[in-house]
């Protein structure tokens, strides 16, 4: 088995091989086309496409799959490194800058992002990454008959969960909540809401930083608030252990299909989920992820960047076109879509939905930018690894009747402890 984080000789190979194989694939009529490694697939894939097709060279794109980072590693160590990569962590941007893989790059005029996001792809003052794509991760779906009116603050989202599990347990209604526990990344989506939510001005921020302080107030306040929700007896379908075992696309069908849940959290594109398996003609809607104040609850937002590897100047070029506010119409026309870029007009959102999540990001002040994305080696989490496999841990402590402040202790040791272990905290 190989331990998480290395890559096997034979991992190695198959990707030199590959690599070349691409290269070669990659000329056409004598001119090189600029090759591209993205973690899409399905219809993001076939949307990137379409969008490069409207630029004036030929580009070849290649999805690397979910562990971008292996993949680029292997290609790498092979000598054959794409042009262009786009990356769904900045904190990849600036551990690939350091290591002096990428060149500098250099976004079109009129490119502008959300306050705060522009730093996270830039180090020793230099700017290595743009944003090309956002993704709103402050949004909880429903079928509003189910729910016509969803709660407006933390306290009436634990009331309601509390009057739902109990119907729940006899049996006369839905779950409250469908969680797909078994996907780590969710858990901590839930924790970054709650956590921006609680955390004083600047701490959510510092936890990202050398200096964080896992075992601090703010992130005892956020595990807290997380187990008063999450240990509801009856709150998700089949109870915890069975929420362990759910991925995030089975909780969006146990809501929007099977009508086992009332609720599910997560992003904007849970959309495409919910296109593929919603059942009549119902459509879905959101409320915002509830806060403290009612009416005022968190945005986080994450979001994919592209970069460019040394020495390909085909990729400095497509990097800064892809900056563009019209290079990615045909992505917005087709929906599904959520630009960074605040110079794209709201108008060109053909989804209402997203034209709304799109004006909600260029509020000042009001954003933060997935915490995990931004936590340094494997802390940033995979599977049974790092913050995700500590979040696992700690929902099943607070769903299988550990007390709450126990879990919170044992969960806030463990964040402390990979946080040093990663050069990220104290």
């Amino acid at each position: 088995m190989t331990p998480p984080g290395r890559l096997s000789r034979r991992t190695l190979l198959r990707a030199a091989a590959a690599s070349a194989a691409a290269a070669t694939a990659g000329c056409s009529g004598g001119e090189r086309s600029v090759q591209v490694a993205v973690v899409w697939s399905s219809a993001e894939l076939d949307r990137f496409r379409e969008v490069v097709a409207g630029y004036d060279a030929p580009v070849q794109v290649v999805s690397a799959g979910n562990d971008i980072d292996a993949f680029l590693r292997a290609r790498h160590l092979a000598g054959t490194s794409p042009d262009v990569a786009i990356l769904p962590r900045p904190g990849l941007v600036t551990e690939y800058a350091r290591r002096g893989w990428l060149s500098p790059v250099r976004p079109s005029s009129g490119y502008a992002v959300p306050s705060g996001l522009s730093d996270l792809l830039m180090t020793g003052g230099r700017r290595y990454g743009v944003w090309v794509k956002a993704a709103h991760k402050s949004l909880v779906w429903h079928l509003p008959s189910a729910l016509p009116e969803p709660p407006r603050s933390w306290d009436e989202l634990v009331a309601l969960t509390r009057r739902l599990g109990a119907l729940a347990r006899r049996g006369t209604g839905p779950a409250p909540l469908a969680i797909g526990a078994a996907d780590g990344w969710v858990l901590t989506d839930w924790f970054e809401n709650v956590l921006a939510d609680v955390a004083p001005p600047g701490g959510y921020a510092a936890l990202a930083g050398p200096d964080a302080d896992w075992q601090g107030p703010a992130v005892r306040d956020a595990l807290d608030r997380l187990a008063e929700l999450w240990s509801v007896d009856g709150a998700f379908p089949g109870g915890g252990r069975r929420a362990l075992l759910t991925q995030y696309e089975e909780s969006v069908i146990q809501v929007v299909h099977a009508r086992r849940a009332v609720m599910v959290f997560e992003g904007d594109f849970t959309d495409d989920v919910v296109g593929r398996f919603r059942r009549g003609p119902e459509v879905p809607a959101t409320f915002p992820f509830p806060g403290e104040r009612p009416g005022d609850g968190p945005l986080v937002v994450g979001g994919d960047a592209a970069v460019v590897f040394a020495g390909a100047q085909g990729g400095v070029r497509l990097v800064e076109w892809l900056t563009e506010a019209a290079s990615f119409q045909p992505w917005l026309r087709a929906g599904g879509y959520l630009s960074p870029n605040t110079a794209i007009a709201l108008d060109s959102y053909t989804d209402p939905v997203r034209r709304r999540l799109a004006e909600e990001m260029r509020a000042p002040g009001t954003l933060h930018f997935d915490l995990s994305d931004q936590l340094p080696g494997p802390f940033t989490g995979s599977d049974g690894v790092g913050i995700w496999r500590i979040m696992q841990d700690f929902f099943a402590d607070v769903t299988d009747g550990v007390r709450a402040d126990e879990a919170i202790r044992r969960a806030s040791g463990q964040l402390a402890a990979e946080g040093r272990n990663a050069g990220g905290g104290r």
